[in-house]
Parts: C-alpha cells; structure tokens; sequence
C-alpha cells in the first residue's frame, strides 16, 4: 500500500534529528539535478551563490542592520 503524501510528511517527522537532516538534505539534492553528483558543479554552484550574496550590500540590494545603524548615526548626528 502506497503511502500519501501527509503520512510521509507524520513518519519523516517522527524520525530522530539526525535522519531527518540527512532526507532532508538528500530531497534538497534531488531537486537539483545531475549536476549535484558533480564534485566541481557543487563547489562552482556554491561560489557562485557566495559571491552573488556578497554583491548584494555593495550594491545597495539589501537592507543590511548595517545601513539602518549608520542612517540612526547620521540622523543623530544632523541634531
């Protein structure tokens, strides 16, 4: 008997932390594709990810607690 959706998600959930991580880490690697076999695709994906996500404050693409703290400064300081 095939099991539904909502009784894989009850028994994934009962399983200790550790087993849980791992599926959880293989479904995220399943979606990814071929690739994710790939040592050198894995590692260029990655440092692709990294330096896009280090761009982003540069170039203004997110509110950073950093630009918040220093337009507080700069509004006290104008006082």
């Amino acid at each position: 008997m095939a099991l539904g959706a909502e009784d894989l998600w009850r028994e994934a959930l009962a399983l200790p932390e550790v087993q849980r991580a791992n599926l959880a880490a293989d479904l995220l690697v399943s979606l990814d594709g071929p690739l994710a076999d790939d040592p050198t695709a894995v590692r260029a994906t990655w440092a692709e990810e990294i330096a896009r996500g280090a761009r982003r404050p540069i170039v203004g693409d997110v509110d950073t607690k950093w630009s918040t703290v220093r337009q507080s400064l700069a509004d006290e300081l104008a006082r």
